[in-house]
């Protein structure tokens, strides 16, 4: 390529003589082999890095949430469905208003050979349809403004408006499981890494631990059989890392398949440096009182059945239409007639009122029975909503034990972890010195293991708990 780019200079500068031997063909072909090989180093470059990244992504919790609702298919499937369910609320509304619109059309009709006399001595053929006008052509261009007033549009507009509310309060509750979810992948992602970091120190500590071992029994001070005991626990170590380090990359991919189009793009998390404090029983109690959507979901269900009801009944009273037609209906399109023998001339432009009303007499009791269906369905809808109260009640108190107790366990699991780093260096320093058994510090060190990893797991524990807790409160 640096060849290529000194040639072209060269050539630009007006050396002729160095590209004497290259003909014009030549000179194409070598920046063409030029072109081919810039091509291929391009390749090798994304080849070697597909993700186009060269330094990881630091995603936030907060981030890790905005990118998961952009990309979680359940969560767009319920904002559409809400965003659908305040259109259908604007057209129920629009339904109860007045419409209008324009009507134009052209009637043709075949002459049957017999013509009449008109008002104003002129004979026209008569058209072989009885139903149509008396002239074979007849045209209609009138502007209808329509009004249709009855209590199911009324109730078709509460309707339209608790389906809307039924909808928004799904949206809602996808939202708060998506940010359940994305919180748990996210801090499970942390643990893994966390973890992984344990076995690679408990790796290296076996690993040390051995070479002291070997290093005794050729002091003759300790026996063939630790430096074996020693053996056998640095390679479980080693497996232990690996499984780990596997465990790592698929909380990774886990949590990458909802943040980036590509899962294998690197990124690194940016966790919060201490844990958020737990608000009080009483604070948790008036938001979820005030913000749970399972609980407005049911209202909005019960709101949508009444409404139900009264469409139900409002197809057993009457109903009024009002329609006003302004405009021409006439043989000729035109505002005015022909002149008459008088030497007057009719005028087609002009409007028409029309007035309905709806009585319903008799229909098999079909109207009564969709009354009693949609009562039915009501009374379904109650006891849906009582339900939702209790649950939301235990759900509540299930949550905040849950994070209260995770909350308490959490320094407790900080000083186990301490004593266990403290023990797991006394006992080599007494294994050195020949107070302590093999065994002893084996056990030290799946003591500071399992102590680690617990405390990985007690946060994740906290950080769900306290997830769940603020996606029933509503304070996310």
């Amino acid at each position: 390529m640096l060849l290529g780019v000194i040639s072209w200079n060269e050539f630009r500068r007006g050396n002729p003589a160095r590209f004497a031997p290259l003909s014009r063909p030549g000179i194409l072909l070598l920046l063409l082999a030029v072109a081919i090989v810039a091509y291929g180093q391009t390749q090798s470059e994304t080849v070697a890095n597909p993700s186009g990244a060269s330094t990881p992504v630091v995603i936030t919790l907060d981030e890790a949430i905005r990118l998961a609702q952009a990309s979680e298919p359940g969560y767009a499937s319920a904002k559409a469905t809400s965003q659908s369910a305040a259109l259908d609320r604007s057209i129920a509304r629009a339904a109860l208003l007045p419409t209008a619109r324009l009507y134009n059309q052209d009637i043709y009709t075949q002459p049957n050979g017999l013509k009449a006399e008109g008002g104003e001595g002129v004979s026209t053929p008569n058209p072989k349809f009885v139903a149509n006008d008396s002239r074979p052509r007849e045209y209609i261009a009138q502007g209808i403004a329509e009004e249709n007033l009855s209590v199911a549009g009324f109730a078709g507009v509460r309707h339209a408006n608790a389906a809307a509310a039924i909808a928004s309060a799904e949206q809602e509750i996808a939202r708060r499981g998506l940010v359940v979810a994305v919180t748990t992948m996210f801090f499970n992602s942390l643990a893994a890494d966390r973890k992984l970091a344990v076995a690679e120190q408990a790796r290296q500590e076996v690993a040390d631990f051995t070479r002291l071992t070997t290093q005794r029994e050729e002091a003759r001070e300790v026996a063939h059989a630790d430096v074996v005991k020693a053996q056998l626990v640095e390679q479980q170590r080693i497996r232990d890392a690996a499984d780990a380090h596997l465990a790592a990359e698929k909380a990774r991919l886990e949590l990458g398949v909802i943040l980036f189009s590509d899962p294998r793009t690197p990124y690194m998390l940016n966790a919060p440096m201490a844990e958020a404090q737990l608000a009080s029983k009483e604070d948790v109690e008036q938001a979820a009182a005030k913000n749970n959507p399972e609980l407005k979901s049911a209202l909005a269900s019960l709101a949508e059945s009444q409404a139900d009801v009264t469409t139900a009944w409002g197809a057993m009273l009457p109903n009024a239409a009002l329609s006003v037609n302004y405009g021409i209906d006439a043989n000729e399109f035109a505002v005015n007639g022909p002149l008459d023998p008088d030497g007057l001339r009719a005028r087609n432009l002009g409007y028409s009122t029309t007035v309905t009303v709806n009585l319903p007499v008799w229909d098999w009791l079909s109207n009564q029975h969709k009354v009693k269906q949609s009562e039915i369905r009501r009374d379904v809808a109650k006891v849906a909503l009582s339900n939702a109260q209790r649950r939301l009640i235990a759900q509540l108190d299930e949550a905040y034990s849950e994070a209260q107790t995770a909350h308490d366990q959490l320094t407790s699991l900080d000083l186990s972890v301490d004593a266990a780093t403290e023990s797991l260096r006394l006992t080599k320093l007494r294994y050195q010195s020949g107070e302590a058994t093999v065994l002893e510090v084996v056990d030290a060190e799946n003591t500071y293991v399992s102590t680690a990893d617990a405390r990985e797991d007690g946060r994740v524990r906290y950080e769900t708990a306290r997830a769940e807790l603020q996606a029933i409160t509503g304070t996310m």
